[in-house]
C-alpha cells in the first residue's frame, strides 16, 4: 500500500472502506460461530454436569464470540469515523476558515461603520447645539462676568507683597534649585 494514497480524498475513501467491510464480514461470521458454538455446547453433556450447567457453559463460550463480534461492529463504524473527521478537519478546513475570516472582516466593517456613524451624529448634535443660540429664561442670573470687572492681567502685579514687595512664584520649578544636587 502506498502511504502517500491515504493522505488523498480518494486513498483515505478506499481505505476506510476495504476496512470497514473487512470488519463487517468478521463481525458477521463471530455472530453465526457464536450461535453455532451456543446450539452445539447446549447440546453436549459432559460427564458430572448438573440441571443447568451444558446451558451455562454454552452461555460463557459463546459471549466471548459475542464480544468480538460486538469489537468488530465498533471497529467498523470507526474506520468511517475516521474517513468523516479526516474530511471535517483536513480536506474542508481552508474553506472553512476562509469563510470564517470573510464573516469576521464583514463584522469588523460593521463595527467601523457604526463607530463613524455615532460619531458623526456626535458631531452634528455638538455643531447644532453650538450655533443655534439659546434665549435665557426670566430671572435666571448669568453666569459669564460681566466684562467690567475682567482684569487682562495677573492681579499679583498691583499689590505688594507682605514680606517685601517680590512678585509671587509663577511655578512650582521655582521653589527648587535648577541642576544643582542631581
Amino acid at each position: 500500500m502506498d502511504i502517500n494514497a491515504l493522505f488523498t480524498d480518494e486513498g483515505l475513501r478506499a481505505f476506510t472502506a476495504t476496512v470497514r467491510d473487512q470488519h463487517v464480514r468478521d463481525a458477521q461470521q463471530y455472530g453465526q460461530i457464536a450461535g453455532i458454538v451456543r446450539s452445539r455446547l447446549e447440546q453436549t453433556p459432559i460427564e458430572g454436569d448438573r440441571w443447568m450447567a451444558k446451558r451455562l457453559r454454552a452461555w460463557k463460550v459463546a459471549r466471548q464470540l459475542k464480544a468480538m463480534q460486538k469489537a468488530s461492529t465498533e471497529a467498523a463504524a470507526k474506520a468511517e469515523a475516521l474517513y468523516a473527521t479526516y474530511v471535517n478537519e483536513v480536506l474542508e478546513l481552508p474553506q472553512r476558515r476562509a469563510v470564517a475570516e470573510a464573516k469576521r472582516l464583514e463584522r469588523k466593517q460593521g463595527r467601523q461603520a457604526a463607530v463613524g456613524a455615532a460619531v458623526a451624529g456626535s458631531l452634528n448634535r455638538t455643531v447644532t447645539a453650538l450655533n443655534t443660540p439659546q434665549e435665557q429664561p426670566g430671572g435666571t442670573v448669568l453666569q459669564a462676568r460681566p466684562t467690567e470687572f475682567v482684569a487682562p492681567e495677573s492681579p499679583f502685579g498691583q499689590w505688594s507683597m507682605a514680606a517685601g514687595g517680590e512678585r509671587p512664584t509663577n511655578t512650582i520649578n521655582d521653589y527648587f534649585a535648577k541642576g544643582e544636587g542631581q
